[in-house]
């Protein structure tokens, strides 16, 4: 019944958002396969190691922004593998960098209650968290990964 619902759901959605949910998925799976290679062989994929984008905001970009996060958040509840933190920034990224968007994926250390170390990960453009914002306090930046793009229009606000 529940899984009838939701497809019944999903048909109601226009056209954009089923083919965002379909791409949010697809990423999903494609970085969570990621996650199963040895982090050296991982990290050319993620971008510039040790560098940020800025913190500038394209104004333009806040709606797809809001929209590829949303679409990741809900996906994340619906894969048959697990799709936690990292395989969340890592298919916000390639979202992202399909259209053309900065990004940068932040990779943090810190330790629970037990003191038994755990890691976050997030992503993170212009000034909006697209994944992981709700974790991210706390820990401790061990590594950064940028994705630039050169671009010709200056529409930036701080």
């Amino acid at each position: 019944m529940i899984l009838g619902q939701k497809v019944k759901t999903f048909s109601l959605l226009d056209s954009r958002k089923k083919m965002l949910l379909l791409e949010a998925f697809i990423f999903l799976a494609f970085a969570r396969i990621l996650k199963l290679m040895p982090f050296s062989k991982v990290s050319p994929f993620l971008g510039t190691h040790k560098e940020e984008t800025t913190f500038d905001l394209n104004i333009s970009e806040q709606k797809t922004l809001r929209n590829v996060s949303n679409s990741i958040n809900i996906m994340s509840n619906y894969t048959f593998w697990e799709s936690k933190c990292l395989v969340k920034a890592i298919a916000g990224m390639k979202m992202l960098q399909r259209r053309k968007i900065e990004s940068t994926l932040y990779l943090g250390i810190a330790k629970d209650k037990s003191g038994k170390l755990i890691a976050h990960a997030w992503l993170r453009s212009g000034s909006y968290y697209v994944t992981g914002r709700e974790g991210m306090q706390g820990f401790t930046v061990v590594g950064k990964f940028a994705r630039k793009f050169v671009f010709s229009d200056k529409r930036r606000i701080s």
